[in-house]
């Protein structure tokens, strides 16, 4: 007998008329209060409440260590990791930039004048891109020259500096305050998170912040204060999100890479979805000082980048214990040797088959290839079975939109100021009480032992990143926005595992479906197995065609 419980779902698409009539219900207490017991029971809320658990709830999945890492991992060792570049790809990379600095052939001031242009350009596009949300000339380009006097002196700090790197709005990068895709937070100039503080220091070029779905409630690029943010493969297509601002200056080649946030697959889910590499790493490997604390359970800081180097650059920048974190201080060592291994031999695969296969023809089709490219480079494939998955899924929402209200509790009068769509999402929390959300930690604790049993037989768990390739944006889709649980589910199938558990899962590009758009294929592992992820990605990355989007801007010409 299948222990699988997922769905698909096939539920009405709001928008234009539908969606600000089915809003202002929500809004209205009398019609909330009619409506709330469907939105719970198509939630899942009523069979979460009638799982009977003995295990005890798990708050935070911090994972144990054996040996306690004492500070981040050094430049030199970083960059000694990287050996000789791989399988070459239309994109630019960090590489590229740090080369073409070296040869004289362009200087960081060039390249930031360039970054400019583009952002520029691209919002002048029908439609915009709505890639960035702000960029403050005079701050880059001060960068920028003190990159090429690093240069001129014969002393960079490594292999970013002068490299353009965009920043998620949900994270706080000096001198821009950290709007976290509202209207009404972020009124101060910020300070620099501990992640692009670590960047900073490397020398990267901090171009600005970038766009995201509002409050991160939903993997769609959707927002209603900054413009939609559109998918560079086709601007008439959802990029997805949270991360979405992130994953379209990264596909369009305004930045080799950029930060962003994974509290239900929103790094994951915009790779996959603009053709990237995304990583979520392991819960605590990153420091959250300096992140607007939406989730702090299940949240993670991580990079999107055109290749596998760039991820791997960027996480071990940005990776190790910060002493003012105190949730970063359970965790072993960074390390990075041998990330660039393309010999799969000795690692063992699991696979899930009714999970994997739950997806779209042509998702499934690319992902079934590339497994079997990995077998050719050396990797056994093993069948596994991970029961309750429905209820991971239920703890997950419950968890994520719990936090948040919670978060923000004290901003509750600027409820009517979040777009439709979030507040939609917002109006579930009101059904919540505190026996949900325990029972849904209690779940947490069944889900980390699930994996863990899984993690005892193999090294990663493979799927595919997203059940469907990017899909429409609705004809009347903004500015107002829409909401469409249907696809919200199939984005997601993969996804929220790895944030209610606190392992780390990567994303990367598997092929592309029959209209050209990005399949992507993740890859989850046992807590602190960043370096078998990337492994594995490298692996793929060898033979994968890499197509650039339409909208794409050549940086370095």
């Amino acid at each position: 007998m299948s222990t699988y419980d997922l769905e698909s779902l096939d539920l009405p698409k709001l928008s234009g008329f539908t969606l600000r009539l089915f809003t202002a219900l929500l809004d209205w207490p009398l019609t909330r209060a009619l409506l709330l017991p469907s939105l719970l029971k198509s939630g899942g809320i009523y069979r979460l409440r009638q799982i009977r658990l003995s295990e005890d709830p798990t708050l935070y999945p911090f994972a144990p260590a054996e040996r306690r890492a004492t500070g981040p991992l050094p430049t030199a060792e970083v960059e000694a990791s990287l050996g000789k570049p791989g399988r070459a790809t239309s994109f630019t990379t960090v590489r590229d930039y740090a080369s073409a600095y070296k040869s004289g052939k362009v200087t960081p001031v060039e390249v930031a004048e360039r970054v400019l242009e583009a952002v520029s350009a691209s919002e002048a596009l029908e439609p915009p891109l709505r890639a960035f949300i702000a960029n403050d000339r005079a701050e880059v380009l001060r960068q920028a020259q003190e990159s090429a006097a690093r240069y001129k002196a014969g002393r960079p700090l490594g292999i970013l500096d002068g490299v353009p790197v965009a920043i998620k709005d949900e994270v706080d990068l000096a001198p821009y305050p950290s709007h976290v895709g509202t209207s009404f937070l972020g009124t101060e100039p910020a300070r620099d998170c501990a992640v692009a503080a670590r960047l900073r220091a490397a020398g990267a070029l901090l171009v600005g912040k970038t766009n995201m779905n509002e409050l991160g409630l939903d993997p769609s690029s959707f927002n209603a204060t900054f413009g939609t943010t559109r998918n560079p493969y086709s601007l008439q297509r959802d990029a997805g999100g949270s991360s979405c601002g992130s994953a379209a200056a990264t596909a369009s080649g305004m930045v080799p890479v950029s930060i962003g946030c994974d509290g239900g697959g929103s790094i994951r889910i915009p790779s996959s979805l603009c053709g990237l590499v995304g990583l979520k790493p392991t819960f605590g490997r990153v420091s959250e000082i300096g992140a607007v604390p939406l989730c702090p359970s299940v949240d993670a800081i991580g990079p999107l980048g055109a290749s596998v180097e760039d991820v791997a650059v960027v996480y071990g920048t940005i990776a190790g214990p910060d002493p003012v974190d105190p949730r970063s201080q359970f965790q072993p060592p960074v390390e990075l040797k041998g990330w660039n291994d393309p010999d799969l031999h000795g690692l063992k695969l699991g696979v899930f088959d009714l999970w994997f296969d739950h997806a779209a023809p042509d998702v499934v089709a690319a992902c079934r290839a590339l497994l079997a490219a990995l077998v050719k480079a050396g990797a056994e494939i093993l069948p596994i079975e991970l029961p309750g998955l429905d209820a991971i899924r239920i703890a997950h929402a419950v968890t994520i939109i719990g936090e948040q209200a919670a978060n923000l509790q004290d901003r509750r009068e600027h409820i009517r100021d979040l777009g439709m769509p979030t507040r939609i999402t917002w109006a579930l929390s009101a059904g919540f009480n505190g026996l949900d959300y325990i029972q849904a930690q209690r779940i947490r604790t069944r889900a980390i032992n699930t994996f863990g049993r899984a993690f005892r037989q193999v090294d990663a768990i493979l799927s595919p990143t997203t059940a469907i390739t990017a899909p429409l944006i609705p004809a009347n889709g903004t500015p107002g926005g829409w909401s469409d649980l249907s696809a919200t589910t199939e984005k997601m199938r993969y996804a929220f595992e790895a944030n209610l558990t606190g392992h780390p899962a990567i994303s990367f590009p598997a092929g592309y479906d029959r209209d050209g758009l990005p399949i992507g294929m993740q890859a989850m592992g046992n807590y602190w197995s960043e370096r078998t992820l990337l492994r594995i990605a490298y692996a793929a990355e060898q033979v994968v065609e890499r197509r650039r989007p339409g909208v794409f801007y050549q940086i370095l010409e």
